[in-house]
């Protein structure tokens, strides 16, 4: 049990010692983490916080470093330099007292019993945690709702598919009410709409106080459900703040524009639109066929979007409409990361 002295209020991320005023720590304090395994580095000299009521979403490639982070973060790895504090305590010396305050969500999860159900595994796993049977069994049932998989709670987990597992370990992470939680690659093998009820799930504990650190690799999903964003590359920090400044880390140069004929019999050919840029940048066909007239438009360095559609539109055709060929958070992680 926790003494009152040593933890306040853990929600709202407030901590006092012995004999001091309250004051307000980040849930997750990572300071200069490393790792390597035999010749390999897996992290090096990594920091990050998250705060109560926080989505700390973490980017990177496979092999980046995420699934290490997440690991010495639960307790289950410990770094070979820096320090991790968790809820207050030191994640690597506390880590038994912290299970039942951290939920863990691993990327690839085999500790399901496959012959028994799903509601009899997460009974299992809730009194591994110190529950009575019945608020186990009370619990279990809410988890299993709030992931969808209610009408399949009797079911043998051998006989769920792959994505029904995932909610299912996503389910056992909050069978504790977890103050904070650890989620790596929840989505990677979800359907849209299970990934958007995962989210979602996620989003809701976060407005009541829950610290929540979101790894993935899927960079569409974090905007509008990250508050801030680490970028990790080779196993060291490439970026970390808000995902709007991710997104301006890297001008979008290349766009998609749809012309009309503006009244004329046919559109100008593509050596005649080339020149109406004047130097501005180039355009080619998309090769979409269904979309009919799209053209890829690339900037030059210092070009403006408006300015070359004015000079288009100067050359009497009409732009009918002008995207992003790809988002500019994507644009970002393809730069920050180093690899196409």
């Amino acid at each position: 049990m926790q003494s009152a002295a040593t933890t306040i209020t853990v929600r709202e991320g407030v901590f006092a010692g012995p004999g001091r005023e309250p004051r307000t720590l980040p849930c997750i304090s990572a300071r200069g983490l490393s790792r390597h395994f035999g010749s390999r580095r897996a992290l090096r000299d990594v920091s990050l916080s998250v705060a109560a009521g926080e989505i700390h979403a973490v980017l990177g490639r496979n092999g980046a470093g995420k699934t290490t982070l997440m690991r010495i973060l639960a307790g289950l790895t410990i770094p070979h330099e820096g320090t991790v504090t968790v809820l207050g305590e030191d994640a690597t010396r506390s880590a038994r007292t912290l299970r039942s305050r951290v939920g863990f969500v691993p990327s690839g999860d085999r500790s399901f019993y496959l012959r028994l159900s799903g509601l009899e595994n997460l009974l299992f796993f809730a009194r591994l945690h110190g529950m009575r049977k019945r608020p186990a069994l009370e619990r279990a049932a809410v988890v299993l709702g709030s992931v969808g998989l209610e009408d399949a709670a009797d079911e043998r987990v051998g006989h769920y598919s792959h994505g029904m597992q995932k909610r299912l370990s996503v389910a056992r992470g909050l069978l504790t009410d977890p103050a904070v939680l650890l989620v790596d690659e929840a989505t990677h093998d979800l359907d849209p709409p299970a990934g958007r009820v995962v989210r979602e799930l996620v989003q809701g504990l976060a407005r009541e106080g829950t610290a929540a650190l979101w790894a993935t690799q899927r960079v569409e999903e974090i905007r509008g459900f990250a508050d801030r964003v680490t970028l990790l590359r080779n196993g060291e920090v490439a970026f970390t703040g808000s995902v709007e400044a991710l997104a301006d880390e890297v001008p979008v140069r290349t766009h998609l524009v749809r012309l009309g004929g503006n009244g004329r019999a046919s559109l100008p050919t593509l050596a005649e639109l080339e020149r109406s840029l004047a130097g501005a940048g180039s355009i080619a066909s998309s090769g979409n066929h269904e979309r009919g007239n799209e053209y890829v438009l690339r900037l030059e360095d210092g070009a403006v979007l408006g300015d070359a559609l004015a000079l288009l539109t100067g050359a009497g055709v009409q732009v009918l409409s002008c995207r992003d060929e790809r988002p500019e958070i994507e644009e970002a992680f393809i730069h920050l990361t180093g690899r196409p």
